[in-house]
């Protein structure tokens, strides 16, 4: 599920992408957010279509490429923004009453787990073959230093450049009220940088969700391709992307979903399940500092993620009071 979430908010912030597209060349265009989410949403059918996890270690080398492209982009476009005239007034104070803004907090605390948490993809799959431990480092290290050179770049770079303002995709903020504060072929390319990268990282995502589809309606005697096992895999795995376009498209907030995602996700299984594993797998001394720190982690990580998931929910119900479903934001 916390995969399937992933998928969710990917097909939003894709659409979202789309559109920012779309407006470079009509700023007075009439096409809506969910319009761009169904097109996005008919890509990722295509492509969620190849077979196995397998098939996608190519693509997963070019989504690492692209990361690395508009991270960079991303960050370029807000240093050039938040030094030249154009750019708006920097404000870096906080908005919201008192309770607002601690819920607010811990809003912030779900969806950094969200960001920082696609480390479990590598861990899980590092388990499929031996040797679990080196295969789980090696990718672990890749997985963070991707993370840390691109996410902590762009966040500095964008909240510098427009502080309190700072859109939940960054490239929104390169448009000010349909005029472009960099060059148009470059919110281009780096919303097309975005796109293939978000499709690519979706298919990954969706392949979970695609194994435990296939493991209930596939036949494993019959041969992958034979007519038995492709029209099953064909219409699960199609009916899977269209439930989270439409989902996509009628809850277009793409922090809500990251922080919900978070909460109930990927805050349990990166801090809360890890330890209380650890402790029932090698059974270390109740007595031993090891138990005690795993017990403290879970204690204290399990409070912050009911915490979390109240603050998400609440937002999302502050947001649909705000927006309808389906709404253009």
């Amino acid at each position: 599920m916390v995969c399937y979430g992933s998928v969710i908010a990917l097909t939003l912030l894709g659409g979202q992408c789309m559109k920012a597209i779309y407006l470079l060349s009509q700023p007075n265009g009439s096409m809506k957010l969910y319009e761009f989410v169904i097109i996005f949403g008919f890509l990722m059918l295509v492509l969620d279509q190849i077979p196995s996890f397998h098939s996608l270690r190519h693509i997963n080398l070019i989504s690492l490429f692209l990361c690395l492209a508009y991270s960079a982009c991303a960050a370029a476009a807000s240093i050039h923004i938040g030094n030249s005239s154009k750019g708006p007034k920097k404000d870096y104070s906080l908005k919201g009453d008192t309770e607002s803004r601690i819920f607010g907090i811990f809003n912030a605390i779900a969806i950094i787990a969200t960001t920082y948490g696609n480390g479990i993809i590598p861990e899980i799959q590092a388990t499929i073959a031996p040797p679990v431990k080196g295969k789980m480092f090696k990718g672990l290290c890749v997985c963070y230093t991707v993370l840390i050179i691109t996410f902590f770049t762009v966040a500095i770079t964008g909240y510098w450049a427009f502080g309190n303002h700072s859109e939940g995709l960054l490239l929104s903020n390169f448009l000010d009220d349909g005029n472009p504060l960099v060059p148009k072929w470059f919110i281009l390319m780096t919303n097309l940088f975005t796109i293939l990268q978000l499709s690519a990282v979706g298919v990954v995502y969706l392949q979970p969700t695609n194994e435990v589809l296939e493991r209930t309606f596939a036949d494993p005697k019959s041969k992958e391709l034979s007519a038995r096992n492709v029209i099953p895999r064909v219409v699960s795995r199609s009916v899977s992307v269209v439930i989270a376009t439409t989902v996509a498209a009628m809850l277009p907030f793409f922090g809500d979903i990251n922080a919900v995602i978070g909460a109930f996700g990927f805050m349990p299984l990166d801090f809360i399940l890890p330890v209380i594993f650890f402790n029932l797998t090698f059974k270390p001394s109740k007595r031993s500092l090891v138990f005690w720190l795993n017990v403290s982690i879970a204690v204290v990580f399990s409070a912050l993620a009911i915490i979390a998931a109240i603050a998400a929910v609440r937002q999302i119900v502050l947001d649909a009071k705000t927006y309808r479903l389906f709404a253009n934001v």
